[in-house]
């Protein structure tokens, strides 16, 4: 039996957890950096005049950027898992690593889609 073996379990689920997460994450990006394809593909040609012409940098630029944040978001997950794996296994009183990786996070992914809802709303209504 393993010493511990329900908080390495829970660790674990965590960690798993965090990579689902990220991986999402990064389909979305890939998903946003394609949604001007599909919208080519699937806006019937009489809706095409009336979606405003805008560039797709900012589209790419945005799908990157959630790739690169699932990117991040794993190898900060393995950090923490292997961190507090070790911490699972001494006796010695652990500091709690924190929540301000989490906010961050949330709060970035929340700064993107506030940017893409703009984006999608320059997209969709043509501004004067």
């Amino acid at each position: 039996m393993i010493k511990r073996y329900s908080d390495h379990a829970a660790n674990e689920r965590t960690f798993l957890a965090w990579v689902r997460t990220a991986i999402a994450v990064m389909a979305f990006g890939f998903v946003i950096e394609r949604f001007d394809l599909f919208l080519s593909i699937a806006a019937p040609r009489t809706a095409l005049p009336r979606i405003a012409t805008h560039n797709q940098a900012f589209a790419n630029a945005a799908g990157l950027a959630f790739i690169a944040i699932g990117v991040v978001t794993i190898v900060i997950a393995g950090y923490r898992f292997v961190t507090i794996a070790k911490g699972i296994e001494t006796d010695a009183a652990l500091p709690s690593p924190g929540e301000r990786f989490d906010v961050a996070l949330a709060v970035l992914i929340g700064l993107l889609g506030v940017s893409l809802f703009l984006y999608m709303l320059h997209a969709v209504v043509p501004m004067a």
